[in-house]
């Protein structure tokens, strides 16, 4: 039975490989999820546009997102440290956060848990894996999960 109360969410990916945001906005299209999708290249990036700070000011430009995707290798700040600040601002931390890497380090998913990230999920290899991949997350965080109207401001 669909669910007919069904409000997309924004997405905001931080990520600092192009390839990698690009295709991963093709498997969201690919995916059919209505998600509207945004991008910042590093943790620095990402705390300004949470913050709407800089370039990010506009809010119609940079809405709150409903679901963060977090690489944990980036140059300035890493995700690590990005995540940590997220979950250190009480304006900040209710944002589920999905640690989206190719890491499959023990160490680094043990860490991204204890910071409060809410999924961990190594990239797949493949363009029909992320595209399935899109689906998923879609489908749970847009169907499943009810997250506070709060979170639209």
């Amino acid at each position: 039975m669909p669910l007919t109360n069904v409000k997309p969410i924004t997405i905001l990916m931080a990520d600092d490989d192009e390839d990698d945001r690009l295709l991963t906005q093709d498997a969201l299209a690919e995916s059919r999820v209505l998600n509207e999708l945004h991008f910042v290249e590093d943790g620095v990036e990402l705390l300004e546009y949470l913050e709407r700070k800089g370039k990010f000011e506009d809010k119609t430009l940079s809405p709150r997102p409903g679901l963060i995707l977090l690489d944990l290798n980036m140059p300035r700040m890493d995700g690590r440290e990005a995540l940590q600040a997220i979950k250190a601002n009480p304006n900040l931390k209710g944002i589920p956060v999905v640690i989206l890497t190719t890491s499959k380090q023990e160490e680094d998913m043990v860490k991204g848990y204890n910071l409060g990230a809410a999924s961990y999920i190594t990239k797949p290899v493949t363009f029909d894996g992320l595209v399935e991949l899109m689906k998923t997350l879609g489908k749970y965080w847009v169907e499943f999960v009810e997250l506070p109207s709060t979170f639209n401001d």
